[in-house]
């Protein structure tokens, strides 16, 4: 078989907004908390943040859709046992983004949306998603966090390789189910498992943004952000804590969780934000090979914490919709995805349209107030989903 069609250097769809998109990456420290992923507790907590937003920049110039290919796509080769080839086209991807753009001038400030990776995953991997929503007029902002991610590479060059799978769901155990035994990591505790730490992450994110809005160092995104219209998305692992970090702060006005189970403290408080849930059915978790274990986990939970909703919220059901349906890792091997099985036996741009259309409607309705296209207006425009809509009268 030929190998460009293995593993095409493909370009992603351009996005239907009016809007370009421009690109810049900031390193934030908490001086206020540890690292514990580190072994050195003298190390403070670290993160790189990708930001996405609108501008009217037309340049021919595209950003690497991976900037730290080499370093990255080397961890996940280790961590997912997969042969390093497999990831050499990705270092020659480009985006649709434009580095260090003017931000779009036609309007004052922009909602913001912070997105949240998968396990073992990076804060680019949806980029599919990311490029959509700021097309149509928002800010988003990707935290690559340092042990759950694949590897995060800093300025200075210092790198932090993932943990193992196995390993960083042992960490996120007690905060799904009951465990006989806490997980210690580097020779600590976690008395309430490693979820509400990478939640803080994303709320110490949220204020770095906010003196970003203040004074920007790089004199772009200054005043550009309506923080008052601030939401939260992630997808496994990201969403677990995206349903954690909205329990807890208000700031976050609106949540969207993409195939996740919720954690127990996010059942028991409760989200009182709009939220919506995109996820499958669990006869396709079946055909996927998952076990009964993690399908009842999922299921469940999800189910608990949509059902208790006080506010409005959705819940979306995609039949043949697998796990790696709503990331960009069916642009990267679309044969090979097919062959193995690894999507689901819906089109893939299909899986991308219809998570992006219910994006878009969920942060439209909830964050503009824009009525035109409600998530039910997609739902008629796909009969195969399976919607579901709780109403705060």
């Amino acid at each position: 078989m030929n190998i460009p069609m293995l593993f095409p250097v493909f370009r992603f769809r351009k996005p239907t907004g009016p809007y370009n998109i421009g690109t810049l990456t900031y390193h934030f420290e908490d001086g206020s908390r540890i690292d514990l992923f580190q072994k050195d507790p003298r190390v403070h907590r670290s993160l790189m943040v990708q930001i996405w937003y609108p501008t009217l920049d037309d340049s021919a110039d595209r950003a690497p859709y991976l900037p730290d290919a080499a370093a990255v796509t080397k961890e996940l080769a280790r961590l997912y046992r997969l042969p390093g080839f497999m990831f050499c086209h990705i270092k020659q991807v480009r985006s649709n983004a434009i580095p260090s753009a003017a931000v779009a001038a036609d309007q004052n400030r922009f909602p913001v949306l912070i997105f949240l990776e998968g396990l073992s995953g990076f804060r680019q991997m949806n980029t599919f998603q990311v490029e959509e929503l700021v097309s149509n007029g928002y800010i988003v902002a990707a935290i690559d966090h340092p042990g759950a991610a694949a590897n995060v590479v800093f300025p200075d060059g210092r790198q932090i390789p993932g943990y193992p799978v196995k390993r960083m769901k042992e960490l996120l155990a007690p905060n799904l189910e009951t465990v006989e035994q806490l997980p210690v990591l580097n020779g600590r505790t976690l008395d309430e498992g490693i979820v509400p730490y990478l939640a803080e992450d994303v709320r110490f994110v949220l204020d770095e943004l906010a003196k970003l809005n203040q004074a920007d160092p790089f004199g772009k995104l200054t005043g550009r952000m309506d923080l008052e219209r601030t939401g939260v998305f992630g997808i496994s692992l990201g969403g677990i804590v995206a349903g954690e970090v909205c329990w807890q702060d208000a700031r976050f006005r609106a949540c969207l969780i993409i195939d996740a189970p919720m954690t127990r403290s996010t059942i028991k408080h409760g989200l009182q934000q709009p939220a919506m849930w995109i996820t499958r059915d669990a006869e396709t978790m079946q055909k996927e090979g998952w076990s009964q274990k993690d399908i009842d986990l999922h299921q469940v939970s999800m189910r608990a914490a949509f059902e208790r909703l006080p506010a409005d919220g959705y819940f979306v059901q995609i039949p043949g919709f697998y796990h790696v349906n709503p990331t960009d890792i069916p642009y990267w091997w679309p044969l090979l995805t097919s062959l193995l099985k690894i999507r689901g036996p819906i089109d893939w741009r299909r899986a991308h349209a219809i998570t992006n259309d219910f994006t878009l409607a969920f942060f439209n309705r909830y964050l503009k107030g824009l009525p035109e296209c409600s998530p039910e207006d997609v739902g008629r425009i796909y009969p195969e989903v399976r919607l579901e809509r709780r109403v705060n009268e």
